[in-house]
């Protein structure tokens, strides 16, 4: 072999060891640091402002749901808003629309919740035959619905609880 290929099989070998470490070390952040957490929907005067309120921060965008934030759905007219009653986001209401809702600790969920206990994509609440509906997604720990383990899309009816890990969701008028 010439001195040439040594020197660049030598280089390559740098170049790849490098790319490990800081892989690692990007691993290494987000295991301390945890999932960032964005914002989606508020604009940049939302971004700026220091001062967040519960009720905007999840709520979904006018395109994501079709209809107005904070009117009724036309599949469901009873059900409202989704509320979280307990957990790391208590107090946040989700205005209903016509799309599911996805809770989990992925940034692609529509709930994000920083929780140990939940998985990336936890558990979906979604419209169906003028009713709600709440389907775990093989998550880990499990989605309750009262006491019930849910297995399956059960009805998640007006003032059902719904508990995955340490928050509790409840459907309102």
């Amino acid at each position: 072999m010439s001195q040439l290929s040594i020197t660049l099989l030598r280089l390559g070998f740098l170049v790849l060891l490098w790319a490990m470490v800081l892989v690692a070390i990007g691993v290494l952040r987000s295991d301390l640091y945890g999932t960032r957490v964005t914002s989606r929907g508020r604009g940049m005067r939302g971004r700026r402002s220091g001062r967040a309120r519960p009720e905007k921060l999840a709520a979904p965008s006018r395109s994501a749901t079709g209809v107005r934030a904070g009117s009724i759905s036309t599949r469901s007219p009873a059900a409202a808003h989704l509320a979280i009653t307990s957990g790391a986001l208590k107090g946040t209401t989700l205005p209903l629309g016509e799309t599911p809702i996805l809770i989990g600790r992925a940034s692609t969920c529509t709930i994000v919740i920083d929780d140990d206990y939940l998985s990336a994509r936890h558990c979906r609440i979604f419209p169906e035959n003028r009713q709600w509906l709440v389907e775990d997604l093989g998550s880990t720990n499990g989605t309750f619905l009262g006491n019930q383990k849910v297995e399956d899309p059960v009805p998640f009816n007006l003032g059902d609880r719904v508990r995955i890990g340490a928050t509790t969701l409840e459907l309102r008028s």
